[in-house]
């Protein structure tokens, strides 16, 4: 990945308001008819290649996809045997929903971004390049840990253990070694960069913000609790399940599920800048810093703080998850689209494109 020098402010996409007359979706999502622009017979066939008789194989399994156009739902679909009461697993989804909880106790003044993280056996050692790392560092994917990301072990299928090259310490942190306490697995990774210098993609980084998180608020039932409390439950989502590791701690890397309206509810609160129905509930400038791009691939994924940034000139933010779950966020057009579903790797670009073909019939 490439740094970046994120954006000013002021040269980001102006986020959309709620129209006036529309009510917000606290309780029940209003629906409405397509603009204009959009041909609904060519809509529909967008949606029939993934959730028709003959769905498009390339999709793996599709599971939900919501529409939402000026604030209201305007096209929607579910695969078999799955309802709008279905909560979904978020997979990587939930790093975002991490970041607006940090966001709220950093606005509470109960977390610093740029003072040293507070992980005790990071502060044992002044030459250690951890006792430098801070929140701000971690949420940019730019602590400098050295954690492997990669969802597969090495070729051979042989397991060498945590320091070999071909490791995806992502897989043992899950489903190994380090499920117990995915946040104590991942802290414990030795230093690779030096702090703010290396982006490097980790689910093992956003545990150990979960992990702060929670030594601030409690164990599962104070974490939920405070999670329905600030964010959730302001907003209308019911169905939030987070999951817990045996230490406690939320794995906010990976695990919560929500239907697919309610994953809509949460895009729809970025979309609006953090405001919900007159009540600001995550800071305008946490919005705002998650959709600056400050790193960029040589793919043209960008990556904003714990959020992912399309340039596309549409000002597109989202989240994403692995086997293609995307919850899209473009101002231009006002619009959210939620994809949930179960792709795998190597056909990522089938629902892609599609994504890309349904955000386009919305452009003016």
């Amino acid at each position: 990945m490439t740094i970046l020098d994120p954006v000013p402010v002021d040269q980001l996409r102006p986020l959309p308001p709620q129209p006036a007359g529309v009510p917000w979706p606290t309780r029940e999502w209003p629906t409405g008819s397509l603009p204009d622009q959009v041909d609904p017979a060519a809509l529909e066939g967008l949606l029939a290649q993934a959730f028709g008789s003959e769905p498009d194989p390339g999709f793996g399994a599709s599971y939900a996809t919501v529409v939402v156009h000026q604030g209201r739902i305007v096209a929607e679909r579910y695969g078999p045997d799955i309802t709008p009461e279905t909560p979904l697993l978020s997979w990587s989804m939930a790093k975002s929903v991490t970041h607006s909880l940090v966001g709220i106790l950093v606005a509470q003044g109960h977390l610093e971004l740029d003072t040293p993280a507070p992980i005790e056996a990071w502060q044992t050692d002044a030459a250690d390049p951890r006792s430098r790392l801070t929140l701000r560092h971690l949420l940019r994917m730019a602590d400098g840990l050295d954690f492997n990301e990669e969802y597969t072990l090495d070729e051979s299928g042989e397991s060498h253990g945590p320091d070999d090259p071909g490791w995806s310490h992502c897989i043992d942190m899950l489903f190994g070694a380090g499920a117990g306490d995915v946040a104590g697995y991942a802290a414990a990774r030795p230093a690779r960069h030096e702090p703010g210098t290396t982006f490097n993609y980790s689910s093992g980084t956003t545990n150990i913000v979960a992990r702060i998180i929670g030594d601030l608020i409690g164990g599962p039932e104070e974490m939920k609790a405070w999670m329905n409390d600030v964010l959730f439950h302001p907003i209308g989502i019911r169905s939030a399940e987070p999951t817990f590791d045996t230490a406690g701690t939320f794995v906010g890397s990976s695990y919560l599920h929500m239907t697919a309206r309610d994953w809509a509810r949460f895009g729809l609160l970025h979309l609006r800048g953090g405001q919900w129905d007159g009540t600001q509930v995550v800071p305008r400038e946490w919005i705002d810093d998650e959709r600056r791009a400050w790193a960029a691939d040589d793919e043209g994924s960008h990556y904003g703080t714990h959020w992912w940034v399309a340039d596309d000139g549409r000002g597109t933010f989202f989240c994403s998850g692995f086997e293609l779950q995307r919850v899209l966020c473009v101002p231009s057009s006002d619009l959210v689209v939620v994809r949930l579903g179960k792709t795998p790797e190597g056909d990522y670009d089938t629902p892609k494109r599609w994504l890309e073909e349904i955000v386009s019939t919305f452009d003016a």
